[in-house]
């Protein structure tokens, strides 16, 4: 988790909080294969990605943390098993 600079207005304290992933990968080919040569190689890579979870809001009464929804990615996955729903019922 990541947690930003907190920003403070109207007797409010709020944090900001993201989620952070990470991966490596590498992989590597030899230049024999049986009796035939092929070309060696390999290569390697790696990735960041950074998500917006969230907010901590402090008050003077409460501390409570405010999640953030992703409606639009729920809203896909509902129409992804709609039309899966759909194509299996019309193959029987």
């Amino acid at each position: 988790m990541i947690y930003g600079d907190p920003v403070t207005a109207e007797g409010k304290t709020v944090i900001p909080v993201a989620r952070v992933s990470y991966g490596f990968g590498a992989g590597f080919a030899p230049g024999k294969n049986g009796e035939t040569e092929t070309p060696s190689g390999g290569g390697a890579g790696g990735g960041v990605a950074a998500t917006a979870i969230g907010l901590v809001e402090i008050t003077k009464e409460d501390t409570k943390f405010i999640p953030i929804r992703d409606e639009t990615r729920l809203v896909g996955a509902l129409l992804v098993g709609l039309f899966l729903g759909l194509l299996l019922a019309r193959r029987r």
